[in-house]
């Protein structure tokens, strides 16, 4: 059975690296409950509220299997929350969940509803906290690993240790690997977003300009 093996909160602190001089990357294992809000978890900050946060990026979910991957590629070890995730999760392949999945954890309803694009402030912080972060964006990009942002249906209160219960299936077959992979490498495939009940405003307005045979302009991630 799939669970949460962390949940990891942060609040903005200063930083003389990020791009606004200040960041929330750097979160930690919360102890007991954590409450689940509309826009994310209790005691945890989006600093940059343009480009991140919102309803569609409340929580943000990585596998403790791919840090584990990521630690034999880069020969150090990553604890829980280093890359930034509110969610280290065991026993499932986040990138290969739906876009729509819905997993029910402790009291708390969420979605799968889109995905992270790396940014030069992950790769200032994996280079403060002393890994090789040397074309890190790239890297990170090339992998189509992204973890996936879930958005907020019911809130509620989790902790680690609780299961990751499958609850709805969309099924129409794009995971997060598909929709990082048409963002982000090939806009070939952005037309297939539209198939998703409930896709997120950024994604859809690129999707439908590719459909239209237009280029798929800029908007915000």
């Amino acid at each position: 059975m799939p669970i949460v093996r962390s949940v990891n909160v942060g609040m903005p602190k200063d930083a003389a690296w990020a791009g606004l001089g200040r960041t929330s990357i750097d979160k930690t294992p919360a102890d007991g409950p954590v409450a689940v809000r509309r826009l994310g978890l209790a005691d945890d900050q989006v600093s940059d509220t343009v480009h991140h946060g919102g309803a569609d990026q409340a929580v943000y979910a990585f596998a403790r299997e791919d840090l584990d991957r990521w630690e034999a590629t880069l020969g150090r070890p990553i604890r829980d929350g280093q890359f930034g995730e509110n969610l280290t999760t065991e026993g499932i392949d986040v990138n290969e969940a739906e876009i729509g999945d819905r997993w029910r954890i402790g009291t708390a309803l969420l979605e799968v509803a889109y995905v992270r694009t790396p940014c030069n402030d992950f790769k200032g912080w994996m280079g403060v906290s002393g890994y090789d972060n040397r074309q890190w964006v790239k890297r990170f990009m090339v992998e189509c690993r992204p973890g996936p942002y879930l958005r907020v249906l019911e809130e509620g209160e989790l902790r680690a240790g609780d299961e990751i219960d499958l609850v709805h299936r969309q099924g129409h077959g794009i995971t997060v690997s598909t929709m990082f992979r048409a963002i982000n490498l090939d806009h070939s495939l952005l037309p297939e977003l539209l198939r998703i009940d409930g896709l997120v405003e950024q994604a859809r307005v690129k999707a439908t300009r590719i459909a239209e045979g237009l280029p798929p302009g800029r908007t915000s991630v």
